[in-house]
């Protein structure tokens, strides 16, 4: 049984940065997620992205598997990841395409006669995002008790690996009928820095505060609008 919560609201465009980053420190104590707003990545951008996923992943299994991952780019299909390898499922219920950073030449592509300005959306896509991830890891360094240009001074940020993953989650109606229980993307942390959730609405995200506690509790995320 999950709960519904209401996580921080973080306005990272707030002219006090101090409070910001206190407010940061705080959400990560009591929540480890917080909702972030005035990021820079604007409405019709996103809808774009989500419209250019969609058409990606309407494609043929032949077609996309085109574009099968290597080098950790590409496609991935439905069950071929499972995130929670304690589950006896075959895997979780998604398809994903990952975008990594541009300058590698590492990326794979869809041809831009079968997916006009696919390509071009991504890339924008990557450039806002991984600059709003800049602006937030510095106010992270400054809820840490850092100079806020920490992460930079290190190194942390010469050749940031930010990872675009676009997910696609098929209705029940799409899937194999079993009797196993169906998880989208099953029980898991993240690795690297931060992650950067965009949803298109579609309800379904959950969290667990407390993971080494049992029995867990998961508490269904609202989506909100920017």
């Amino acid at each position: 049984m999950s709960n519904a919560l209401q996580l921080p609201i973080i306005d990272l465009a707030s002219p006090d940065r101090f409070s910001t980053a206190n407010s940061i420190r705080q959400a990560c104590i009591d929540h480890g997620f917080f909702y972030l707003v005035n990021h820079g990545v604007d409405e019709e951008l996103v809808k774009k992205v989500f419209e250019q996923s969609s058409n990606f992943f309407s494609f043929p299994i032949e077609e996309k598997m085109k574009l099968a991952i290597k080098n950790h780019r590409g496609y991935t299909a439905l069950y071929a990841e499972k995130l929670d390898t304690t589950l006896t499922t075959k895997g979780d219920s998604k398809e994903t395409f990952y975008v990594g950073p541009l300058a590698d030449g590492l990326n794979q592509w869809p041809l831009e006669e079968d997916l006009p300005s696919w390509r071009s959306t991504m890339e924008t896509y990557h450039q806002k995002v991984l600059s709003a991830g800049t602006k937030l890891l510095s106010l992270i360094a400054l809820s840490l008790k850092l100079d806020e240009d920490f992460f930079g001074k290190v190194g942390a940020l010469n050749e940031p690996l930010g990872f675009i993953r676009l997910l696609h989650y098929p209705g029940s109606g799409d899937l194999d009928s079993s009797s196993e229980e169906v998880y989208g993307a099953s029980a898991h942390s993240d690795y690297g820095m931060i992650t950067l959730l965009m949803t298109d609405g579609v309800p379904g995200l959950q969290i667990c505060r407390e993971k080494s506690k049992q029995p867990q509790v998961w508490e269904d995320v609202p989506s909100i609008s920017g």
